[in-house]
């Protein structure tokens, strides 16, 4: 008895949320509600122009500033959320989806198909993932569409490679080994064993490739490739204040703290997840 309830304190202790993960956590909840329901924060129009007040530094009147047609920046920030996160997690779904179709049908598929895909990962792999997408908006023209499917192009090669990794792990495993040998199909097998095995780690994927996505998605706005001005998005707003920098700091400060927060509390909030998973396998 004693030794069991040691064990349930020591599960218990293993998953409690060390501070940086609570911090984390708490600021994915901030910006979750600012991409849902921005007017909650910011009640405010994102593209209200207001010449009188522009260049405003941060007050109470205006958090963080005002841009050079007056706009309220922290209003800007917080409906861009919903831009930024959105065109992030659009890409995210996209670059998971192709890799798990690759992966599963590397890991699961005959040789000849796994020699093929594999090889075709790694000629993408052997790009450098901005590169690859900027190769994309190249062929198909620059926009928000194309942006967002080139970010998810890019980041599949390498999700598609761990995809493999744990397909071929599950599927050696003993108790798939023994599903096979009471007669269970194929499909059961993938549906009732090798999938939900997977999940766990798709859920890592996708939480640390939100974080990527938003910083690449708002590179490519910031390069004119993506969203761009008067449009509230990070990357957008960046290009448009950095021809300020040198005197109105608050123009891109607050748009790339926005940016780097986001993208560092998916990070630790994934990376805290992909932990607790190795603990309990």
């Amino acid at each position: 008895m004693t030794s069991r309830l040691r064990a349930d304190v020591a599960g218990a202790t293993a998953f409690r949320p060390t501070v940086a993960e609570a911090l984390a956590g708490l600021v994915l909840v901030l910006l979750l509600v600012a991409a849902l329901w921005p007017s909650l924060l910011a009640p405010g129009d994102p593209l209200a122009v207001s010449h009188t007040d522009a260049f405003q530094p941060p007050s109470l009147a205006h958090l963080f500033g005002t841009d050079e047609s007056g706009r309220d920046i922290y209003t800007r920030v917080v409906h861009g959320a919903s831009e930024s996160l959105r065109i992030g997690v659009l890409a995210t779904a996209i670059g998971i989806g192709l890799a798990t179709v690759l992966g599963f049908a590397a890991g699961l598929g005959p040789r000849w198909l796994d020699f093929g895909t594999t090889r075709f990962v790694e000629v993408l792999f052997a790009f450098p993932g901005l590169l690859l997408a900027l190769l994309f908006i190249v062929v198909t023209g620059p926009g928000v569409v194309s942006s967002t499917i080139a970010v998810g192009l890019a980041t599949a090669p390498g999700y598609a490679r761990i995809i493999r990794s744990q397909v071929r792990r599950t599927a050696a495993a003993e108790f798939v080994e023994a599903a096979r040998v009471l007669g269970r199909g194929r499909l059961w097998i993938i549906g009732r064993h090798i999938l939900p095995n997977v999940t766990a780690a798709l859920f890592v994927l996708a939480t640390l490739g939100l974080g990527q996505a938003v910083i690449w998605v708002s590179s490519l706005s910031y390069l004119g490739l993506g969203a761009v001005p008067p449009a509230a998005e990070w990357g957008a707003m960046l290009a448009a204040g950095r021809t300020y920098i040198a005197n109105f700091w608050w123009m891109t400060f607050f748009p790339g703290l926005a940016i780097v927060a986001s993208a560092a509390a998916a990070t630790v909030v994934g990376r805290g997840i992909q932990k607790r998973n190795r603990s309990a396998a």
